[in-house]
């Protein structure tokens, strides 16, 4: 087999990959130790692993439960002082209540029944299908006659009436507080019966309506009573819409 002969000044240059070899140790060892430093540098802003981050959600959850839990004792404080009235007139605040609705009211009263006529009153000579059925501005003459009267509470088919209450009435049924009714309408105030029972009387509005009661036997009926029991409005007493009476200067 032949040697192969090493001529003098042909060196086999064998450690060319050695030292490419430790200059990339090198490098690599420069860098991870910059990435050492940096990281040692940024301890205090970030966890370095899921053990730290959960340690340190909690501590942020429980920082805030506590600021949570001293606002609501700011509202429970706000809230007793409200609720007990310091500072205000109970009898003020009771009939605020009362003309709000937001309060039941138990009194004497009196009750008015209205309800459409019978069908064999078709027959009458003259009447129309409207002279037979209870309108709105029935029910309002006698709303307004028993506010008049003093009343200081109303309820139209049980619905607590406010100053904010509408109602309107399509054929013959009642629209109210979102509902729908049926005649007959029953509506009952708190106060006075006899002074109650004088506004009705003074009504030109209620006594037309009598007046059909005669001709076509439109029902009608008032029951005044020792006891009336008005529930508190259930619904919103926030305004959404008003007008005022045509003419009227409202910066004057």
């Amino acid at each position: 087999m032949a040697r192969l002969s090493l001529r003098p000044g042909h060196p086999v240059r064998r450690w060319r990959p050695y030292v490419a070899v430790g200059a990339v140790a090198a490098a690599a060892g420069l860098m991870f130790s910059a990435s050492a430093q940096l990281a040692r540098g940024d301890e205090g802003r970030h966890p370095e692993n899921l053990a730290q981050l959960v340690e340190s959600e909690s501590d942020r959850v429980e920082r805030l439960g506590a600021q949570v839990d001293e606002l609501q004792a700011q509202i429970d404080r706000l809230g007793a002082d409200a609720s007990s009235g310091e500072g205000t007139d109970p009898d003020l605040a009771r009939r605020e209540s009362v003309v709000s609705g937001s309060a039941p009211v138990t009194g004497p009263g009196l009750t008015v029944t209205l309800d459409d006529a019978p069908a064999s009153s078709q027959s009458i000579p003259g009447v129309h299908a409207d002279d037979l059925v209870v309108h709105q501005q029935d029910l309002q003459h006698v709303i307004n006659a028993l506010w008049a009267g003093g009343a200081e509470a109303m309820t139209l088919q049980g619905e607590r009436v406010t100053s904010t209450s509408a109602f309107r009435c399509s054929g013959n049924i009642l629209l109210l507080h979102g509902k729908v009714f049926s005649p007959p309408y029953v509506v009952e105030a708190v106060g006075d019966p006899e002074r109650l029972q004088a506004a009705l009387d003074a009504s030109e509005g209620v006594q037309t309506y009598l007046d059909y009661v005669d001709w076509v036997a439109l029902g009608w009926a008032q029951e005044p009573s020792t006891r009336l029991e008005l529930p508190a409005y259930a619904g919103s007493t926030e305004l959404q819409h008003a007008t005022v009476p045509e003419g009227t200067d409202v910066f004057s």
